[in-house]
């Protein structure tokens, strides 16, 4: 660093930096308690009770996976104008992240043999006992996962925390950058975000790999349930309160702001930021779905040593907080690749970068669910490997790479602090209007911009919840 390792030094014992750490570990802390409180708790109930309509609950109580975390953070703002610090900050988070949690216990809910549970109930033990002594600690490791992805997520979220106006790491390294140019500043920081960002990311792949060794299924078999009986309306009203908050009171928000002062619909800036959105969400989806195929399939079908670490680094992206990764593009742009800096080539490499994890993790999957013999059949047919894996392969997982490429399409849509700094002169997107409008508190002509990310994030949501209720059938006790 230019200036010099006393620099450093004097930043990171500086005690503005200790406050700094204390306010970001503080709102870490809370909001994946809360999470999990909240995440655990709904999925049991839709996993173990009888709860009327389990699955349309549970497709609705995944959906405020889909609000962008400043947008929930603006739309609450836009209603109550003094909320805001670290309790705004945390029930913002805690409302797009609990889905994580939920998402990860309730799959794995329906994954263990419920023949422990059969057993303690056998030994006489009632339902509170067999939730928390037998069912909880089953399903712990796979808690676990999705605490520490709250954890990540919280640690580098910018939006949520900017509109709150609260102090965390993010925001600081961004108004570092940006207020005054403060790089050197900005670069310290970052590196000691990045340092505990590694170490979540190390725990949550720890704890996936402790959650795939203990959660398992073998056949498939009825669940045993709860009978809520006359507390059947208490658990409708627990679920539908969680949704008031969530997705109610942020609608009605939404309301206000298509309604108030008569909507300011900038027609041409509209369709320049939605064209700008899809086509640079689209190309980075191909690129970075094309630079993780090769590695997705490395790890499906080779898992060597090698392949295993190939596999791990890349996954170290995925706890890059995006204004990191945006400044480090900055420096790289300038110092290196200057031709493209503040171009979209340069933006859609950032995309790339943080988002190789998503388009890993749904590539291999479906690369693995095809038996590998279909491959040798067509080898022993006189084909070569290539056009083998081309033919049999990937034709067949091609449905589950292509959701892999939406998947990043659709996360690079709602991306913020890297398309803040990195978007090419004259060019905006559904989030940075959003953004620009919102953080003025101009709230008319950010409705029309905050409602197309919405329903572009719905839809896909939406599906999730679907999919993760698929469960066995459930037997009454």
């Amino acid at each position: 660093m230019s200036r010099g390792a006393g620099f450093v030094v004097a930043e990171l014992l500086a005690p503005r930096t200790a406050a700094l750490i204390g306010r970001s570990l503080l709102l870490v802390t809370v909001v994946t308690a809360a999470s999990v409180l909240l995440g655990v708790g709904l999925a049991v109930l839709l996993a173990r009770t009888d709860l009327a309509a389990r699955r349309v609950w549970a497709v609705a109580l995944m959906l405020p996976l889909a609000v962008p975390s400043y947008l929930m953070a603006f739309l609450w703002v836009s209603l109550f104008p003094r909320f805001g610090g670290l309790w705004g900050s945390a029930l913002t988070l805690t409302l797009v992240c609990y889905p994580l949690v939920l998402m990860t216990t309730l799959a794995a809910l329906t994954r263990v043999d419920p023949g422990q549970e059969e057993v303690a109930r056998t030994l006489g033990r009632g339902g509170a006992a067999v939730l928390f002594g037998v069912t909880l600690r089953q399903v712990r490791p796979a808690v676990t996962a999705g605490a520490l992805l709250v954890a990540l997520y919280v640690l580098s979220d910018f939006g949520a925390v900017a509109a709150m106006r609260y102090e965390a790491f993010t925001w600081v390294i961004y108004g570092a950058y940006r207020s005054g140019f403060n790089p050197a500043r900005a670069a310290v920081l970052s590196l000691l975000l990045l340092v505990f960002a590694m170490v979540l990311v190390a725990g949550e792949r720890w704890a996936r790999g402790r959650a795939e060794a203990r959660v398992g299924s073998g056949a498939p078999r009825p669940a045993p349930v709860s009978r809520l009986g006359r507390r059947q309306p208490v658990a409708q009203a627990a679920a539908a309160a969680v949704l008031l908050v969530a997705l109610a009171v942020p609608g009605y928000a939404l309301s206000v702001w298509l309604s108030a002062g008569g909507l300011r619909f900038d027609g041409p800036a509209w369709v320049s930021a939605m064209a700008a959105t899809v086509w640079l969400s689209a190309a980075a989806a191909l690129v970075t779905t094309v630079a993780a195929l090769p590695l997705a399939v490395l790890a499906a079908r080779y898992r060597s040593p090698g392949v295993r670490l190939l596999e791990s680094v890349s996954y170290l992206s995925h706890g890059l907080p995006g204004v990191v990764v945006a400044i480090a593009m900055v420096s790289v742009g300038v110092a290196l690749l200057r031709p493209i800096y503040q171009r979209e080539p340069l933006l859609i490499l950032a995309y790339a970068v943080l988002f190789i994890p998503l388009a890993l993790g749904s590539a291999r999957a479906a690369v693995e669910a095809v038996p590998p013999r279909l491959d040798e059949v067509a080898r022993s047919l006189g084909r070569p490997p290539l056009r083998a894996f081309l033919g049999v392969s990937a034709r067949i997982s091609a449905p589950g790479i292509a959701a892999a490429a939406i998947l990043v399409l659709l996360t690079c849509m709602k991306e913020l602090p890297v398309t803040l700094l990195l978007h090419p002169t004259g060019t905006h997107t559904l989030a940075t209007r959003m953004w620009g409008h919102s953080f003025v508190s101009d709230y008319a002509a950010a409705a029309p911009y905050a409602l197309a990310l919405l329903l572009f994030a719905a839809i896909p949501t939406a599906a999730l919840g679907v999919w993760t209720t698929r469960a066995p059938a459930v037997a009454h006790v």
